[in-house]
């Protein structure tokens, strides 16, 4: 099955072939893209295949177009909309790449357009990051974690929690976020891919979904929704990794975990959170989900100094005590073992790489192999 045509046409050279470039980099696994400079090779392509989506500047737009095999046509804008083009979406050519793409993305999205394909792609991991125990560091391992994967691998970050404080943490403002992706996959049309490319921000290579913002949202979500939800962004999306960072306003979080082909579980070592771990446990058995037991592994976070906000915060999180674990989790899982028990936080100087394994409690989680 091949994939839809996704044109551009502009006719300033470079900046139709540097617009290919990032639409390729953001949407090549939905779209072939093609570029032109030239209305009459883009007429004669037109005349051979179908193109699904047209992106072209006012100066080349002309009546001939029409005629032909054309989806959707969205107009590149230098600011003035001409009268005879009203009737299609306009978009401001002189912007952020990024930000130029979402928009197009989220007209295409609200149509009725063509399902995805299924990727071709091997097995995608869906890493879960999950502790029954509040203040434990979850998402800070998350994010650290998530970062130095996605130098390896295309990583999706899904943060899944009541109160995520996004747009202070990393200081960034947010006009969407997870519950317009879920609504758009409440539809039914099976196209939330496209919607996705609208919607992802970047924290460096990793890639995420800002956090729903009202801890409602979260909590209406329906476990086959959530499951769902997954399945699609596994089966249609690039992504080699979805990394999901669950918190306890997930309706069905133990289904949500079986679907994970690794947990990990930050721990703090008081008697308080050792006791919500054991009845954790026993609830999961009482469930019969021993599946979820098998594959997690308790982690034991390091003491994170340091304060700040935003890219520098993110940094002293990365090169400190727990990068070190992170990086020895990916050493593990890149040997092809995730180790047993208890993992301990780094006993090195700050910034070494590396860290010591300590002995197992009683009822700590067998690591899956």
């Amino acid at each position: 099955m091949k994939k839809s045509i996704f044109a551009v046409c502009d006719l300033e050279a470079s900046y139709a072939y540097n617009l290919m470039e990032a639409i390729d980099e953001t949407q090549g696994s939905s779209f072939e893209v093609q570029a032109f400079t030239n209305v009459e090779r883009l007429i004669a392509y037109a005349g051979e295949r179908h193109i699904e989506l047209l992106l072209i500047s006012a100066a080349a737009m002309c009546g001939e177009l029409l005629k032909l095999s054309i989806g959707k046509i969205m107009i590149l804008s230098e600011g003035e909309k001409k009268k005879e083009l009203s009737e299609y979406p306009c978009i401001y050519k002189y912007q952020a790449s990024d930000q130029l793409i979402a928009e197009v993305m989220n007209y295409y999205a609200v149509e009725a357009v063509p399902a995805p394909m299924a990727m071709l792609k091997k097995k995608v991991e869906i890493v879960g990051i999950y502790s029954p125990v509040g203040r434990c560091m979850k998402t800070s391992l998350a994010l650290t974690y998530g970062q130095l994967l996605a130098r390896e691998h295309k990583v999706l970050y899904l943060n899944l929690e009541e109160y995520a404080g996004f747009e202070t943490l990393l200081e960034e403002t947010y006009e969407a976020d997870l519950t317009d992706l879920l609504y758009f996959a409440r539809l039914g049309s099976g196209n939330l891919v496209y919607r996705l490319g609208s919607l992802i921000c970047h924290l460096g290579a990793l890639d995420y979904i800002p956090p729903a913002f009202c801890p409602e949202d979260l909590r209406n979500i329906s476990p086959g929704e959530w499951l769902s939800l997954i399945r699609d962004l596994a089966e249609y999306s690039a992504y080699e990794v979805l990394l999901l960072d669950i918190g306890p306003a997930v309706n069905g979080t133990a289904e949500l975990l079986k679907l994970c082909t690794r947990i990990f579980m930050p721990m703090p070592e008081d008697e308080a959170a050792l006791a919500k771990a054991e009845q954790y446990e026993k609830v999961l058995k009482q469930q019969n989900v021993l599946e979820v037991l098998e594959k997690t592994r308790k982690l034991s976070m390091p003491f994170v100094s340091g304060s700040g906000k935003g890219k520098a915060y993110m940094e002293q999180l990365i090169w400190g005590e727990l990068g070190d674990l992170a990086r020895q989790l990916i050493r593990e899982e890149n040997d092809g073992g995730m180790g047993t028990g208890r993992t301990e936080p780094s006993k090195k100087a700050p910034g070494a790489a590396g860290s010591d394994t300590g002995s197992e409690r009683p009822g700590d989680l067998q690591a899956d192999r």
